[in-house]
């Protein structure tokens, strides 16, 4: 199985790059990963952030790939725990889901036409928090999953 994550916008912070990094390195130990940015749009005081976020929608939808299972972030979706989230992978696994695809939002979310056709909504928090932060915490997340599904020690929860 492949996992794919898909963010709008770039890392700017120095800090986050590294972490991305680091996990991303850390995840293919387990499986093929994908990580792919793809441009947001400027947003300003006049901006109408429904057209933002179509076009926003627009290049990710292009970045897609027809057989991975779309997970869309969004803050109203379902919470998981580790556990839940390493059995969730771990089924994939078992169905031979051949591509898993978690897809961020840039700073206004996601576009209602990606949440609407989306196989799970997932929320990381309930606190709110940044697009760049948040490939962070998916990132660290997708990697404890795979240490519960291996049954290796990086996980103390």
């Amino acid at each position: 199985m492949k996992i794919r994550v898909i963010c709008v916008g770039k890392v700017k912070e120095p800090y986050l790059r590294e972490g991305l990094e680091d996990y991303l390195k850390r995840l293919t130990r387990y499986t093929e990963v994908e990580y792919m940015e793809v441009k947001d749009e400027k947003i300003s005081p006049s901006s109408d952030a429904d057209v933002i976020k179509k076009r926003e929608a627009e290049r990710i939808e292009k970045a897609l790939v027809p057989a991975g299972r779309l997970i869309a972030l969004d803050e109203k979706g379902q919470g998981l725990s580790s556990k839940e989230l390493a059995e969730f992978i771990q089924h994939h696994q078992v169905q031979r889901t051949q591509v898993l695809q978690f897809v961020i939002g840039g700073a206004l979310g996601l576009a209602p036409s990606l949440l609407k056709r989306s196989f799970m909504r997932l929320s990381l928090s309930k606190m709110t928090l940044t697009h760049q932060l948040s490939r962070l915490i998916l990132l660290e997340q997708l990697y404890r999953a795979f240490t519960l599904i291996k049954g290796e020690p990086y996980h103390k929860g």
